[in-house]
């Protein structure tokens, strides 16, 4: 297969962007069901504990339900649901009821699936390609869960934590002793930070998910890539940040996720950090 996309980078390109487009189609299901599945579970466990004889919980999980409108709870048929295709023939309204539907659900496939075709394009048809979109699809769903929930699930970064690490066993992205510290660094640096202005505010600035996730970009990047990372995702939520209370009027008390600035960085550093790092010391001066 990789013969074959070797030799048509154009139709391995092509491939790489319709199947992401496919999986930002899931990704959708994934950032939705995936925090009430996970809510489901806490009050299934109070109930084992505390009710003799808890009602039996209907069925819901990534597959189960099938989607439906959330309204008239129409099924959504297969030609429904093709990526971006779909939401333009259907012109954003339920098929049934013509209800809005979400310009969020196109924008995350089309989202998908360009990240995808950068990945395709930057690295071509090879191993580093195949692990570095996994590792997107995964930044994809935590950017997504994270803006709503404020959450960055165990279920979703600890595995990204092993991609890094089983990539670079075969050294895809730098070696396995420079992933395992890249791990470790990582999560050590923000539970550092995190524990410092706890102790001079008194309030916690960020949460467990953001120490395990940057873990994950350590592990698949390795140390030598972190402090871009840290610098990328600091400078663009402080700025971030600021045109949010100045242009939007947010209140400066509500928190704002880290977890997206820490996954954009981390894609950007994983394509271009290298770049940006030779920039960097051209520009300091330094050689």
């Amino acid at each position: 297969m990789f013969d074959v996309f070797l030799s048509d980078p154009f139709t391995f390109m092509v491939s790489v962007f319709v199947f992401s487009l496919c999986i930002g189609s899931f990704l959708n299901v994934v950032a939705y069901r995936l925090p009430v599945m996970m809510r489901n579970q806490v009050e299934d466990d109070y109930l084992d504990l505390f009710e003799k004889n808890p009602k039996e919980r209907a069925v819901f999980n990534l597959s189960t339900p099938h989607s439906a409108c959330p309204k008239c709870k129409s099924p959504i048929k297969p030609w429904q649901n093709i990526p971006v295709i779909s939401y333009l023939w259907l012109k954003g309204k339920c098929a049934n009821c013509k209800t809005s539907i979400s310009a969020r659900y196109p924008i995350v496939e089309l989202t998908t699936g360009l990240l995808g075709l950068l990945v395709a394009y930057q690295f071509g048809a090879s191993w580093q390609t195949a692990a570095l979109l996994i590792f997107t699809y995964f930044l994809v769903a935590l950017t997504l869960i994270d803006m709503d929930e404020y959450l960055l699930p165990d279920s979703l970064t600890l595995p990204l934590i092993w991609i890094g690490l089983i990539a670079n066993s075969f050294g895809l992205f730098t070696s396995l002793e420079s992933a395992v510290f890249g791990a470790i660094a990582g999560y050590l640096s923000l539970w550092s930070i995190y524990r410092i202005f706890k102790l001079l505010t008194g309030k916690e600035g960020m949460g467990y998910g953001d120490f395990k996730l940057l873990a994950a970009i350590g592990a698949l990047l390795g140390w030598q890539a972190l402090p871009v990372v840290i610098l990328l995702s600091s400078v663009v939520g402080t700025i971030v940040g600021i045109l949010g209370i100045m242009i939007m009027g947010r209140d400066k008390n509500i928190p704002i996720p880290f977890g997206p600035y820490l996954a954009a960085a981390g894609f950007i550093a994983a394509l271009w950090g290298n770049e940006i790092t030779a920039a960097y010391f051209q520009f300091a001066g330094i050689r």
